[in-house]
């Protein structure tokens, strides 16, 4: 086996793989404008994901994120987590997920192999959680995250985009939960995907984040993470059982650190999040290409990463909205 590099030296050890497109919210800051969503054909089937996880664990890579849209509207979920499992030398199997499905789900996916899960949750208030997903479906989101910690998908971790006027009111509400309930929160600042103009006055900045957070409930100490090795840079609170992460791709980019790649629904693999290069592996699959193939390909998908992203030049990537790539 040969470890993945890119050109400027990073490992490459995480793939993150989009299983659907189909979302059951529509997040603001993640849609912006009605695309047709794909045929189910074109859509990787379960067993053609297992065979780029199987050239990717060859590479090196030891940890796997199921995302979306949102993974658990796709039937079955707990099928693929099994085949994931099997593979010899995966050592973490994660979800991403906006938890609606998830207490339905959690204990099947659970005793298929799922190590824990990511939440998205951006606001406690019925009322806002309506105006930015579009649902109204706050009450089965904090469900499934009780569900998620009850059925031993731990951690659970929380991710917050925080938004300027609406939910940075917030903030202190979010980092009460990590000494209160255990929560492991990670506040996101806002990228302007979805258009580059008026969305950027919705940044809030970590420095700003951590100002607010710590003016009423003290000293936000460094920490080590709960698990992995992502983006967030962690801290708790005096007392928490919980940490509270920040993850600043805007004003903290962290591209010097990243580790992975991203799977499409359709097969696209992708260097990037923030840049619209991909290598097609769909096609080759069905064509029939052997691991080795596969190992070719994810090399060129490689020497494809670029040094940083763009953001600062107010660049946004065109091809894809976000939750066609799986963030």
């Amino acid at each position: 086996m040969t470890d993945l590099f890119d050109s400027f030296r990073r490992r490459i050890d995480y793939i993150r793989i989009s299983v659907t497109d189909r979302c059951n919210l529509r997040c603001a800051y993640c849609t912006a404008e009605s695309v047709p969503h794909l045929p189910h054909d074109e859509i990787l089937s379960y067993e053609e994901i297992r065979r780029v996880v199987q050239a990717a664990v060859g590479l090196g890579m030891r940890r796997v994120r199921l995302t979306g849209g949102e993974p658990l509207v796709r039937p079955n979920l707990s099928t693929l987590v099994k085949l994931l499992y099997q593979i010899e030398g995966i050592d973490d199997i994660a979800l991403t997920t906006n938890a609606i499905l998830l207490s339905r789900y959690a204990a099947e996916l659970k005793a298929a192999g799922l190590k824990r899960v990511n939440i998205s949750l951006d606001t406690f208030k019925a009322d806002k959680f309506k105006q930015i997903t579009g649902g109204d479906k706050l009450k089965d989101v904090l469900s499934g995250i009780e569900t998620a910690r009850r059925v031993g998908l731990n951690p659970v971790k929380i991710n917050t985009v925080v938004l300027k006027g609406f939910n940075d009111d917030e903030l202190v509400d979010f980092a009460q939960m990590s000494v209160s309930q255990g929560w492991h929160i990670r506040f996101i600042e806002h990228m302007p995907l979805v258009t580059a103009g008026a969305e950027k006055a919705q940044l809030v900045a970590i420095k700003d984040m951590m100002a607010i957070i710590q003016r009423p409930l003290g000293v936000l100490e460094p920490c080590w993470p709960a698990s992995g090795n992502g983006p967030a840079k962690y801290y708790q609170l005096s007392g928490a059982k919980g940490t509270i992460g920040f993850i600043g791709p805007v004003t903290d980019c962290f591209c010097s650190e990243c580790n992975r790649f991203r799977l499409t629904a359709d097969g696209r693999l992708r260097p990037c999040l923030l840049e619209d290069s991909e290598v097609d592996l769909k096609g080759p699959l069905r064509m029939g290409a052997s691991i080795e193939e596969l190992k070719k390909l994810m090399h060129q998908a490689a020497v494809l990463k670029k040094e940083q992203h763009c953001l600062s030049e107010e660049f946004v990537p065109s091809k894809r909205q976000m939750w066609q790539i799986g963030g």
